[in-house]
């Protein structure tokens, strides 16, 4: 896992220019802490930070080929490369490395731009052929690993993440209208990025710059095939798949471990890493994150029906694992150092507080024992297990199902200022982006209307809720030079899934039943029982209390950021009794607290 920087122009010298190249790739020192270099050409400047994982001494970047007329800067990990490598030394190809950089880079000199439909994995990578004077962006199937690039005059700029591009001074820090919907709308528009001029390689896309300008290419996306498995057989080849890329996803030359809530998803994950692992005489490592006294205190609401630690404790013991909590307190989740950190792992303030603050903490910790850690990150877009999949009012609502889900619990996006609110029309901008999102879906003939609205809600979660996660969970383990590798989003697994038909997603009247069926004998049957529960958050009323004084703080520091929001709802929130403190003023202080801190590291210009 590492970062990725680059700067072609066909009318400068880059070579004049090593000093901004250098602090493109410095932004992404967090993504890759052991090793960093750069390339450059007279066109062409490539930059890689490395986080060590395959072949530690080998696997250095930027990487040449073809005689230095070719050369790679890589994000990510080919879980197949090996099997790869054996093609490509029967077809002629000699490797000096062990890494799985080498044959990337040597399956482009093959295959071209097809390299990518051969790899299984996550990946974020830019190739320069200087043989044609081009330069292409490829990135996974899913959205994994993130890459950006922003159009120049006589070129582009592009990274891992904003940061690197807006270290540049051709890159503006501006955001403009569409920006602020991407902030504020929760959904994730593909392509989109916050940043004016920026654009983000979609999923399963590649795109190429050569003098005669941008082209991307789709390579991969998600197809409508007959399902003619029944019950068994599905149960069984997701069990299969299962097996294969947890399997897979264990290689590493460094420390790794599991991701556990108690939740059948890490849960599953645990299980069968623990299996894979005992083979060769090893124990899985499993760390939980929970906060201060909230399985005692635990009060059950629309979301959470239990708390976490219960189910960790019992699959610890079932597994056998190593297990570690990582145990938080208010005044932890709530300083400001760590918001701030957050904060400039997104590059945009996304007022997930405490949820973004505890898993930046747990990776951190994690991060002092291993560098690579499986997560059960998707299994719910996956396999439909979020409640609203099962809600026939949020089913039948007309839009995004995630956002009838909130709207159904009385929030909003009332938060906004009234004339902010007015010039975004985030109704609109969603309303919009919905029927964009259901014109994509594929179908099959003579599904009934139940299975074709499934299908379309499946869709909608794989190709936009998804990207939005992905993206957290990438920021945050990066930030701390963690890599979090994530089995459910193998295109493999997601391609089968989402032509089961619903039924069979749900023979046994619940969620995630084929998963659940396929991996119940390795868990305890507690897990096996447990109603879905998403990724905790603290309901220690001292946290509410801590961002209601610190909002209050910004209130008389006049912060640029209230400009954007509802000041007089703010100024209300900040007066209320600290016990009664709502989740929506809650939501707010998160927000104004995250946009404070953005403007104070970007110092953005904001165009409505």
């Amino acid at each position: 896992m590492c970062g990725i920087s680059g700067w072609i122009d066909f009318q400068r010298d880059l070579t004049e220019h090593r000093s901004t190249v250098d602090a493109m790739c410095d932004t992404m020192t967090c993504r890759g802490p052991d090793a960093g270099d750069t390339w450059i050409s007279r066109h062409a400047a490539l930059g890689h930070r490395r986080l060590a994982i395959i072949d530690l001494p080998g696997g250095a970047q930027p990487m040449e080929a073809g005689s230095g007329q070719v050369a790679i800067v890589y994000s990510g990990e080919a879980y197949n490369f090996t099997e790869l490598r054996d093609e490509l030394r029967r077809r002629g190809h000699r490797f000096d490395t062990d890494s799985d950089t080498e044959v990337v880079l040597h399956g482009y000199l093959e295959w071209g731009a097809q390299v990518a439909e051969h790899l299984n994995g996550m990946f974020a990578f830019a190739i320069w052929d200087s043989r044609e004077d081009k330069l292409l962006l490829i990135r996974d199937r899913m959205g994994i690993k993130p890459l950006y690039y922003y159009p120049t005059e006589h070129g582009v700029l592009f990274g891992s993440e904003p940061k690197a591009i807006l270290a540049n001074p051709l890159a503006d820090k501006v955001v403009d209208a569409d920006g602020m919907r991407e902030l504020f709308g929760m959904v994730k528009t593909p392509g989109q990025a916050v940043w004016a001029g920026m654009r983000e390689v979609e999923p399963g896309t590649v795109v190429t710059l050569d003098r005669k300008g941008l082209r991307e290419q789709t390579y991969w996306k998600l197809q409508a095939t007959e399902h003619t498995d029944d019950q068994q057989a599905s149960v069984a080849h997701v069990r299969e798949l299962m097996d294969d890329i947890v399997q897979r996803q264990l290689v590493s030359d460094v420390p790794r471990c599991v991701l556990l809530s108690g939740g059948l998803d890490s849960s599953a994950i645990t299980a069968l890493s623990g299996l894979h692992l005992a083979s060769s005489g090893e124990q899985v490592r499993s760390f939980a994150v929970d906060f201060l006294g909230q399985t005692e205190n635990f009060v059950p609401d629309p979301m959470r029906a239990t708390p976490d630690g219960p189910y960790v404790r019992d699959v610890a013991e079932h597994v056998g694992s190593q297990h570690q909590d990582i145990v938080l307190d208010p005044d932890t989740l709530a300083d400001p150092e760590v918001r701030r950190a957050t904060v400039q792992a997104r590059d945009f303030p996304m007022g997930l507080g405490d949820m973004d603050q505890s898993l930046y903490l747990l990776f951190k910790a994690i991060r002092q024992h291993s560098t690579v850690a499986l997560s059960g990150e998707s299994a719910d877009e996956v396999f439909g297990g979020y409640k609203w999949f099962h809600d026939p009012d949020v089913r039948a609502a007309d839009t995004f199902p995630w956002l009838a889900a909130v709207q159904s619990q009385g929030a909003g996006f009332d938060m906004l200022d009234p004339g902010v609110a007015a010039a975004l029309d985030i109704p609109s901008f969603i309303a919009d982006g919905y029927r964009t999102a259901l014109g994509e879906v594929p179908t099959l003939d003579g599904e009934s209307d139940l299975e074709r609205r499934m299908r379309e809600i499946c869709y909608l979660h794989l190709t936009r809720f998804v990207r939005i996660l992905l993206d957290r969970k990438d920021r945050m383990s990066m930030a701390v030079g963690l890599e979090v590798r994530v089995p459910f989003c193998d295109h493999r697994l997601v391609e089968y899934v989402f032509n089961t038909p619903w039924s069979l997603k749900t023979f046994d009247g619940r969620e995630k039943s084929l998963l659940r069926q396929a991996t119940a004998d390795t868990l305890p049957q507690s897990v096996v029982e447990r109603v879905k529960s998403p990724y905790p958050s603290t309901q220690d009323p001292e946290y509410a209390a801590v961002l209601q004084r610190q909002v209050r703080d910004l209130v008389k520091a006049d912060s640029p950021a209230l400009s954007l929001l509802n000041e007089k709802w703010i100024a209300e929130a900040v007066e209320q009794d600290p016990a009664n403190i709502d989740m929506a003023a809650r939501y707010t202080f998160e927000r104004a607290l995250d946009l404070s801190v953005w403007f104070d590291i970007h110092n953005p210009t904001v165009k409505l």
